[in-house]
C-alpha cells in the first residue's frame, strides 16, 4: 500500500501527541486533501445524502484520502463524492457531524469528532488583516525558522498560475519598522485574496504568529520586484496544469459553492 501524506503526518502526531506543530500538519493536510465521501444515494444536484455511522452517540461520515481506499473498505461499487478537505470541514461543523477518516484501510484510520471539525473550521475561517504600509528597503531574509520555509513551501503548491514569481525577503518600511514580506510578483487580478490567505494559513498551521510575515503584490517591472530579484528567497512553483482557470470547478470543491448535505 503507498503511503500518503495524510498518513505520515497522521502517525507523526501520534507519535508525538504533545507535540503542537506535529498536530497542526496533520490538519492542514487534511484541509489541503482532496477527500473522497461515501454517499447512500447518487448525488442529486446539489444535495449529497452521506453514509452515516454512529459511535457513542454520534454521526460519522466516511472518507477516504483516495479512490482506491475506499474501494477496499466497500468492496463494492458505492457511489461516492470528491470534496476539498476545507469544504467538507466546513459541512460537517455546521451540520454537527464527525468524520471517519480511511477507516480499517491505512495507518490514518481514525475517528475526528464534531469538535475537531469545529476547531478547524475556525481556523480556516480566519482571514489576514489588511494595512498599509509603504516598503523602502529590501534585504535577504533572516532567522526565519525552516519550519516556516516549509510550510510555505507546501501551500505555495497552490499558487500554481496564480503568480509567475513568489519570494521571501527582508523588509523595512517608511517609519523604521522592519520585518518580513512574502511578495508575488504578476498575479492575475481577483487572486489576491486566495494567496494571502493561503499564506496566512501556512503560518498559522506551522504555528507562529501569523502576522510575523506580511504579503504584498508586485508588477514584474516595477522597482520593488527588481529589488526583491537581488536579495529575495524564491520559492519555485509547480507547472500550472490549468493556469488561466484558478478556481476549483470540480463539483464539492468550490468553497462558494458546496454541496449541502441532507
Amino acid at each position: 500500500m503507498t503511503e500518503t501524506i495524510l498518513d505520515q503526518t497522521f502517525v507523526a502526531m501520534e507519535t508525538a501527541p504533545d507535540d503542537d506543530a506535529a498536530r497542526l500538519r496533520f490538519y492542514e493536510r487534511l484541509a489541503d486533501a482532496e477527500l473522497f465521501m461515501i454517499l447512500s444515494t447518487e448525488l442529486n444536484g446539489d444535495q449529497i445524502d452521506p453514509e452515516v455511522i454512529e459511535v457513542e452517540n454520534q454521526s460519522f461520515v466516511l472518507v477516504f484520502d483516495t479512490e482506491d481506499r475506499l474501494a477496499d473498505f466497500t468492496g463494492k461499487i458505492t457511489p461516492y463524492i470528491g470534496l476539498s478537505g476545507r469544504v467538507l470541514v466546513s459541512m460537517l461543523a455546521g451540520a454537527g457531524m464527525g468524520l471517519g477518516l480511511n477507516l480499517d484501510v491505512a495507518p490514518s484510520s481514525t475517528l475526528l469528532p464534531v469538535e475537531a471539525m469545529q476547531w478547524l473550521d475556525d481556523m480556516l475561517s480566519q482571514n489576514p488583516d489588511e494595512v498599509e504600509a509603504r516598503p523602502i528597503e529590501f534585504s535577504a531574509p533572516h532567522d526565519v525558522p525552516q519550519v516556516v520555509l516549509q510550510a510555505l513551501d507546501a501551500k505555495l503548491v497552490s499558487a500554481a498560475g496564480l503568480a509567475s514569481e513568489v519570494w521571501l525577503t527582508g523588509v523595512t518600511y517608511e517609519g523604521g519598522a522592519k520585518g518580513h514580506l512574502l511578495a508575488f510578483i504578476d498575479t492575475p487580478v481577483g487572486a489576491e485574496h486566495a494567496l494571502a490567505k493561503a499564506a496566512h494559513e501556512a503560518l498559522t498551521f506551522s504555528g507562529i504568529e501569523a502576522g510575523s510575515i506580511d504579503v504584498a503584490f508586485f508588477d514584474p517591472t516595477e522597482g520593488a520586484a527588481i529589488a526583491i530579484r537581488r536579495c529575495g528567497l524564491r520559492f519555485e512553483l509547480p507547472e500550472p496544469t490549468a493556469p488561466n482557470d484558478y478556481k476549483p470547478a470540480a463539483p464539492g470543491m468550490d468553497p462558494d459553492k458546496p454541496p449541502r448535505l441532507k
